[in-house]
């Protein structure tokens, strides 16, 4: 997933020309796309157990939003996605370090058990789903 992230956001830095809302919206020359995952694993009560990954099928990437299809996959148990570095002001980069309100929506409004975020190589945010249905957020993210 860090290394998807890594590709994802490799020209985030190259919009100097451009002003703010231009390069935050990426509507003149977009330089990085979200991407989305359809995570494989299981459910062990309130844990939520992921040994996989794949990409989902017919992945619209936009720079601040993405869409895909991950039905049907054996063992499916939620998604991630990748939110790029925006640019400030001065060009330095600002960084979306939770789900958005929009994200966390459509977690809500799905039968998924568990939605990630990734927003550095090394940094994400979950929310999760109660074995009873509750949606939690945050939640601990463990990697072994």
């Amino acid at each position: 997933m860090s290394a998807i992230w890594t590709r994802a956001n490799e020209h985030w830095n190259e919009l100097a020309d451009l002003n703010w809302m231009e390069r935050n919206l990426g509507t003149v020359r977009p330089t990085q796309r979200e991407f989305l995952g359809c995570l494989q694993g299981e459910r062990r009560g309130d844990t939520v157990a992921v040994d996989g990954w794949v990409p989902a099928r017919n992945m619209k990437r936009l720079m601040t939003a993405v869409t895909g299809d991950c039905s049907g996959l054996a063992r499916y148990v939620g998604t991630f996605h990748t939110h790029p570095y925006l640019a400030d002001a001065q060009n330095l980069p600002t960084k979306q370090r939770f789900l958005a309100p929009q994200d966390l929506r459509s977690f809500e409004g799905s039968d998924d058990a568990v939605a990630l975020v990734i927003w550095e190589a090394d940094s994400v945010d979950a929310a999760g789903r109660t074995a009873a249905g509750s949606v939690l957020h945050p939640v601990a993210v463990v990697v072994r």
